[in-house]
């Protein structure tokens, strides 16, 4: 199915900045919940894609959909570092490449399947228009001194970043862009942070690759009362 990108990134707001679907227009609603609903449906995780770059003002609409996400106290802790120079990508897969790399040898893998894993992720990289790291900050959230109330205020930043991540992969999709979530941060943040000089208080949680897509994906969902329980 080829999702037509949408006109806003807003499905309440129409183009005079009213609230359309809040003001109680119920055919305006089902229809703004149409294209939600196709958007959400139609989201995958796209791995390869073409040359086109993608622009700095598309970009930065993501990124300001990604920051409309829900936060834990409206703290918003999320930061974004946006990846779009060849050398800086480079840079980037080559130095979490060498760290998986000596990872799964310590993990006695087989070289061959390790050459070929790393070789996967460095070509997924690069092969982005741009790279989208996403870090949380604990600066603004709040405070305790006892560990069980500390750790659920950093849960809630993760979750907060999460959010945002989310909302930056449907508007992609919403226009037209493909983009794939990884986690590989977490396992080597002070690399991270080292290579991409990022400041010292933030965690980096995730990399989103984006481009145009030069794939498509079929994906289906186990049934949804294999994971919903109700009372």
């Amino acid at each position: 199915m080829t999702l037509e990108p949408l006109t806003t990134l807003s499905p309440l707001s129409g183009t005079d900045g009213s609230q359309t679907a809040a003001s109680g227009n119920s055919e305006t609603a089902g229809g703004d919940w149409l294209s939600l609903s196709r958007v959400i449906h139609s989201r995958r995780s796209i791995r390869r894609y073409s040359s086109r770059p993608i622009s700095q003002e598309l970009l930065t609409t993501l990124l300001e959909a990604a920051s409309w996400a829900p936060s834990a106290h409206n703290r918003q802790p999320w930061r974004f570092c946006v990846v779009t120079s060849t050398e800086a990508t480079a840079r980037l897969s080559a130095a979490m490449g060498e760290q998986w790399r000596a990872d799964l040898s310590a993990d006695n893998a087989d070289p061959s399947f390790i050459e070929r894993r790393v070789a996967i992720s460095h070509a997924r990289m690069t092969g982005a228009a741009a790279l989208v790291i996403a870090s949380l900050t604990m600066s603004d959230m709040d405070r305790y001194p006892d560990p069980a109330r500390a750790l659920a205020e950093w849960t809630m930043a993760v979750q907060s970043v999460a959010l945002a991540c989310q909302n930056l992969l449907l508007a992609a999709e919403a226009q037209g862009v493909g983009a794939c979530w990884m986690c590989a941060p977490l396992f080597v943040p002070d690399l991270v942070r080292r290579i991409l000089e990022l400041p010292s208080d933030w965690e980096p949680q995730a990399l989103i690759t984006l481009g145009y897509p030069a794939e498509s994906k079929q994906k289906e969902r186990a049934p949804l009362d294999s994971r919903v329980v109700w009372r």
